[in-house]
């Protein structure tokens, strides 16, 4: 007769979950792609930014020369990096719905919330590790290259360290808020479009308001509030919250999303 051993009495759960979660994040493709992409991309454009700069120094204005920003272009890949985090935040928890691999998921663990924050802290920990390698890369390259027209500055730079961490943690929320886009609304495309429309369209149609509503309304958004953390860019409006304001009103959308998402992985069927 065959003996069933049973789990020991007050065994933890969460680190269970935890593990698991780690195993089904690391063992998809689309998980080292985008990585790849998010340290080759941050390095590469940081590059492309400031070596497109130098190259055209001789021909900028006196007033152009004064405003260089050299930490800001050389961490300027941020913008288009966070989609390629944003994606991967979707398909963190998406994937398993058009699979059908999240009932399974829910079958071995019924505790849903413990389900959603295993993926948040395993996703949020490596997008926040990936990201601070990434930025410090380059910012370093960034430097050397501007370096050549004497541009170039060093850590000790007022705000260089606060935007290069800033960097980091600006990409890790952009990843959460898309993790809770997806829980939310379940269907990758969808999900996808609202993290787009969020990020990236939203400024835009705040922008063709009259310039005393976009004063006092573009500050709040989800992405410039998160940038002011970075610092004052070439892509940045004008009027910024103070840093840690601006990126606690960023991280509020994305706790917001968070907790919405997982009150309807609790309520809804799989």
């Amino acid at each position: 007769m065959t003996t069933v051993t049973q789990p020991p009495a007050g065994r933890p759960l969460f680190p269970d979950v935890l593990r698991s979660e780690w195993i089904k994040f690391r063992s998809v493709r689309s998980t080292y792609w985008t990585l790849v992409v998010t340290v080759v991309g941050m390095i590469g454009l940081g590059s492309l930014f400031s070596e497109a700069y130098i190259s055209r120094y001789d021909h900028l204005s006196g007033l152009e020369r004064l405003v260089v920003r050299p930490v800001s272009r050389s961490l300027g890949g941020f913008f288009l990096i966070q989609l390629a985090v944003g994606v991967l935040g979707v398909l963190v928890i998406t994937s398993e719905y058009s699979t059908g691999s999240i009932r399974a998921t829910l079958s071995a663990v019924p505790q849903r919330k413990t389900v959603l924050v295993a993926k948040t802290v395993v996703f949020g920990a490596t997008v926040l590790a990936i990201g601070v390698v990434s930025s410090f890369a380059a910012f370093f390259v960034g430097q050397a290259i501007l370096s050549q027209r004497g541009l170039g500055v060093t850590l000790s730079f007022p705000g260089a360290v606060r935007a290069v961490f800033g960097t980091a943690l600006y990409l890790t929320v952009v990843g959460l808020l898309s993790l809770g886009l997806g829980t939310m609304l379940r269907r990758t495309a969808g999900a996808i479009s609202a993290m787009v429309a969020l990020l990236l369209i939203l400024p835009g149609v705040v922008n063709a308001l009259p310039s005393s509503w976009q004063n006092v309304i573009t500050p709040y958004l989800p992405s410039v509030a998160g940038e002011a953390l970075i610092g004052r860019s070439p892509l940045a409006p004008d009027h910024l919250l103070s840093p840690w304001v601006g990126f606690g009103v960023f991280c509020a959308y994305a706790a917001a999303a968070l907790v919405v998402g997982g009150v309807l992985l609790v309520r809804r069927d799989a």
